[in-house]
């Protein structure tokens, strides 16, 4: 309950007013065509070039000489023998290696990628619209607000509008569209976050939910302290009580209902329904653990949509990063893989989506060397999308300057991907394909309508496609 309260500051209230309108919408059976989407939100710009690593010696433009010449020598490179190995479609018979931590070899999500769950979006960045090095360097297109900045580019990844800054983010303005016609009648928003208040979760008229990890719960993530027990009847018969008097003012309306929502949510919640998998004891894995929880319970909490908020940071590896990244990878590939079993366990494989975003990539070349070297900011990144409806096993994505979704490994002046061609140059791979784009691609999926793409991805008509095809 006071998750939802807090959400009540400023204008808050008047969301909770076109909330409590969008009561008046005919009901819809929670669970029916249930759909849930899952960001893991790897926090720190994690190097996409040490998690999808070419596995070939074929060509010019991608090959793990190229890789191991750039890196080996400062003690960044991953040793190719320990390589998880695939071999995407869309790469022409080129075989690729996942980082060893996505493993080991067929388990973990090396395992999931054999059995087509999962899929690799390459070379996906922050853009307002497509982009060549040669329009990078004469400013004839528009960058990305604030380009290699944490903050501004977490921001950007969160809300997908790469021009200018805005105060909602894309899963929200989605709950924003589909609330009215999917969960009419949810107990609970169709947002969530398991890591605190986050920009990707605020809507116009969504009012997100924040609730702990699985360490809590269910039955007292929302328990309001001090009103339960028989000593405590008389207080809880003056707090209903006092949800009665002066509805007739609609700021105090708006107040008693968004209550009214928590204590129903609350008391939907006090039957527990433990997920059956085993989860690390990780905060990742705990953050997953709860929202399996909370996905198991939708029939009683009347949802036939819902989009999660997960995070793992620790990634702005710009030292000890072979250390430091390896030990993250475990902790994100062990809780996801849980996740994913319990997913299987529950019958709703097919109908919950995972999938990564992040801050931005991280430089080819590396910064320090030896026990401490690490990485510095870049831009585009490898995205992991993983459930049963994914069309996976493949790279998706749009064509680099190689005609393949993934970059060329050249740094400056010949490297058509890379944003530098001086001294300065360090391997910041140039997107071809929006946060935008993929987004969208997981929007579709999830139920919004082409006509409302527009509204939940402003600069979505700057590019040539709003599905990348690997959502079945």
């Amino acid at each position: 309950m006071a998750a939802l309260a807090t959400q009540m500051h400023h204008l808050g209230t008047m969301s909770a007013l076109a909330q409590k309108v969008d009561e008046s919408v005919g009901t819809k059976a929670g669970g029916d065509n249930y759909k849930a989407l899952v960001l893991v939100y790897l926090s720190g710009g994690t190097d996409g070039n040490n998690m999808v690593i070419p596995n070939h010696n074929t060509g010019t433009s991608h090959t793990y000489t190229m890789y191991a010449n750039a890196r080996a020598a400062d003690g960044l490179a991953i040793d190719q023998g320990s390589l998880l190995p695939i071999a995407p479609a869309a790469m022409g018979g080129l075989l690729f290696g996942l980082h060893p931590s996505l493993g080991p070899v067929n388990s973990g999500l090396h395992e999931l990628w054999n059995m087509g769950k999962m899929a690799v979006v390459t070379n996906v960045g922050t853009l307002v619209r497509p982009m060549t090095k040669t329009q990078y360097q004469n400013g004839s297109v528009q960058k990305p607000y604030q380009l290699f900045s944490h903050s501004d580019q977490v921001a950007i990844s969160q809300t997908s509008v790469a021009n200018t800054q805005a105060f909602t983010g894309w899963g929200g303005r989605v709950s924003d569209r589909l609330t009215a016609g999917q969960n009419p009648s949810g107990l609970i928003p169709m947002v969530t976050s398991i890591s605190g208040a986050q920009l990707f979760t605020a809507g116009q008229t969504t009012l997100p939910l924040a609730i702990a990890n699985a360490n809590t719960s269910l039955a007292n993530v929302l328990n309001p302290q001090g009103l339960s027990g028989a000593t405590n009847t008389a207080k809880l018969a003056a707090f209903n009580q006092l949800r009665t008097i002066d509805l007739n003012s609609n700021y105090v309306a708006a107040a008693s209902y968004m209550t009214d929502l928590a204590m129903q949510a609350n008391a939907a919640l006090q039957v527990s329904q433990e997920v059956t998998v085993t989860f690390p004891t990780t905060n990742i894995g705990q953050q997953l653990k709860q929202v399996a929880r909370l996905v198991k319970k939708r029939l009683d909490l009347n949802v036939n949509r819902q989009i999660f908020y997960v995070q793992l940071g620790g990634f702005d590896t710009h030292q000890s990063q072979i250390t430091g990244q390896t030990n993250l990878l475990t902790q994100f590939t062990q809780a996801v893989r849980a996740f994913y079993d319990e997913m299987v366990v529950q019958g709703v494989s097919d109908r919950v989506t995972t999938f990564t975003l992040s801050d931005f990539g991280r430089t080819l070349d590396p910064a320090g060397s030896g026990g401490t070297v690490g990485s510095d900011h870049a831009w585009a990144n490898h995205m992991f999308v993983i459930g049963g409806s994914v069309i996976g096993g493949n790279f998706y994505g749009m064509p680099t300057s190689n005609g393949t979704p993934f970059p060329s490994l050249i740094i400056g002046a010949s490297g058509p991907d890379d944003t530098d061609s001086g001294s300065g140059a360090r391997g910041r791979w140039i997107p071809t394909t929006s946060v935008d784009q993929y987004s969208a691609t997981l929007a579709t999926w999830f139920g919004l309508q082409p006509a409302d793409l527009a509204t939940v991805f402003p600069n979505i008509g700057n590019f040539t496609t709003s599905d990348l095809g690997f959502m079945a």
